[in-house]
């Protein structure tokens, strides 16, 4: 049985991925669930946060988030019972790769899969579905009647964050990189408050999220990247179309929070001041955080199982016929 994995060159070569030939699993042990794949998202490896956390390996596994059916459950295992369709994500330090066609993980990292959301559905939007509901719930707490701010709103996780705040009650505005990203956004049902295209690079978004709420500010904003420093210093052209960090601050509302993803973000003493002003709040996603900390494992099953809830209910103003869904073995994302 073989299992795709991503070999780590030296720095400034290419990420290259092998195929391993695997020995056969070991036997389950008493929490392991054996669970035969039937779909695999190929996500980005944070090599970094490997690096970082000591958990450097030659060969590390590749595709983490998988949707498949339960062959066989150890002793202990109480969540689950062969023939039970799964998803989930393997935990950062798995030895397993979920681009396999059996794996073993731990049941905690395992929930029943909605019977109408098909294989390739389940797996290619879980990770993105529990950023987004760790962002708006957990780091902001959305609610009925707020504003919320979302940076790239055409991206996977800018769309699911769109329609969980819009699910919430919220209002909704999104930022577009380019004009097929603002014609998806404007197509959206229920439709986005204000699609701000900043493409041409003359579009202030401070000034626009302040217009669309009256001069009151954004409740919420889920950043997709910042601008740390000023615009020469910039190296690609995507990061010349991120807002600045002082912009971003500008638009808080009182009380607001400020979801990041930008993990080395630096606020100077004035960007401090600002936002003890305004009691604003800033908060990093960083969604490997609940694999981290055994202590959290309880609300990350709640998340994993509310991002699937959530998903059916807003499918269930539009139905998606499941005959109509791919079903191959596995995605690549």
């Amino acid at each position: 049985m073989k299992a795709l994995y991503c070999q780590q060159n030296s720095p400034g070569e290419e990420v290259t991925f092998v195929f391993q030939e695997r020995e056969n699993l070991h036997p389950t042990r008493d929490n392991d669930v054996k669970v035969q794949v039937r779909a695999c998202a190929l996500s980005w490896i944070d090599t970094k946060l490997l690096s970082e956390m000591k958990m450097e390996k030659e060969l590390l596994p590749a595709g983490r988030e998988i949707s498949g059916i339960v062959l066989e459950v150890g002793r202990k295992v109480s969540f689950f019972q062969p023939d039970d369709e799964v998803v989930g994500i393997l935990p950062l330090d798995s030895e397993e790769s979920g681009l396999c066609e059996v794996v073993l993980v731990h049941e905690h990292y395992l929930v029943h899969k909605p019977e109408k959301v098909c294989w390739v559905e389940a797996a290619g939007t879980v990770r993105d579905g529990v950023r987004a509901y760790t962002a708006l719930h957990y780091l902001s707490q959305v609610s009925p009647g707020k504003s919320v701010l979302v940076m790239d709103g055409a991206s996977p996780f800018g769309t699911i964050t769109i329609q969980l705040a819009q699910h919430r009650g919220a209002k909704v505005i999104s930022t577009a990189y380019s004009l097929e990203d603002k014609q998806f956004l404007e197509r959206l049902r229920p439709a986005v408050a204000r699609v701000i295209d900043v493409s041409n690079g003359k579009i202030d978004v401070a000034e626009s999220c302040l217009e669309e709420t009256g001069g009151l500010g954004v409740d919420i904003v889920v950043d997709a990247g910042v601008k740390l420093y000023s615009a020469e210093d910039e190296s690609t052209s995507k990061s010349q179309l991120l807002p600045h960090k002082h912009d971003i601050i500008t638009l808080l509302g009182v009380g607001g929070h400020w979801i990041t993803t930008e993990r080395n973000l630096q606020l100077d003493p004035p960007d401090s001041h600002s936002l003890f002003l305004k009691g604003a709040t800033v908060s990093f996603l960083n969604d490997e955080i609940w694999n981290l900390s055994n202590i959290q494992q309880g609300k990350y099953l709640y998340i994993l199982l509310m991002t699937f809830l959530t998903y059916c209910s807003i499918l269930g103003l539009n139905w998606m016929n499941q005959s109509h869904c791919m079903k191959p073995k596995f995605l690549w994302k």
